[in-house]
């Protein structure tokens, strides 16, 4: 009798130790955790759940445990001070600026630990804590990809811009999440239109300077 209690009462604190990993593993769980990376795993995998499922829940077990650096306050300084001189000359040079924000994110993402491998894994690593926002780098990095093989000229710029915009909103979440922000981050920011645009004259509507980032949160 002793013995049906002791194996019936490890048996609960098994299922309690366990049950939040079950929980984050599974559909609604998922869904939670990467949202719009969740539909767009399903969307790769041909609309097979089951197969989405297991590559996010593979995300979790490779990257979950990353051990994330924490950023200097000199560093976040100098981070802001480039994301803003590259907001800075977007008008005279769009793809240039597209292609230095890249490059930025890329620098950024593997100072914070997320990897220096293929830019693919490195991706997968950031969206375990950042899904609602991985996809806007996932487009800088595209753009910037069209802006060396096109040339300057050949890609739209007001969409360039938006690509910008919105890739600034994890630039900034990666700047000021610290190693105990382990939660994957699901509010969106409103975006902002924090780059110059040009009137129908073509002239520049005035530039406005990236804004300094606050204290880590």
């Amino acid at each position: 009798m002793t013995l049906v209690i002791l194996v019936a009462a490890l048996g609960a604190m098994a299922a309690l130790v366990f049950a939040p990993a079950v929980r984050q593993s599974g559909r609604g769980g998922l869904m939670n955790r990467f949202g719009p990376e969740y539909d767009r795993a399903v969307s790769r995998h041909n609309g097979d759940e089951k197969a989405a499922q297991w590559e996010l829940s593979e995300r979790v077990r490779h990257y979950g445990d990353l051990p994330i650096q924490r950023l200097s306050p000199e560093a976040r300084e100098q981070y802001a001070a480039r994301w803003a001189g590259l907001q800075e000359h977007f008008v005279d040079a769009p793809a240039h600026a597209v292609r230095e924000a890249d490059r930025l994110l890329g620098e950024l993402a593997v100072e914070r630990g997320y990897g220096s491998g293929s830019h693919e894994e490195q991706m997968d690593a950031i969206s375990v804590r950042h899904a609602y926002v991985v996809d806007a780098y996932r487009q800088l990095h595209l753009m910037a990809a069209r802006t060396r093989g096109d040339g300057d000229g050949q890609v739209d710029t007001e969409r360039m811009r938006e690509v910008l915009v919105s890739a600034r909103v994890l630039f900034e979440e990666l700047v000021r999440a610290q190693p105990h922000d382990k939660g994957p981050r699901r509010r969106h920011p409103s975006l902002r239109p924090v780059l110059p645009q040009q009137n129908r004259g073509g002239h520049r509507s005035g530039r406005i300077p990236g804004q300094r980032l606050g204290p880590a949160r």
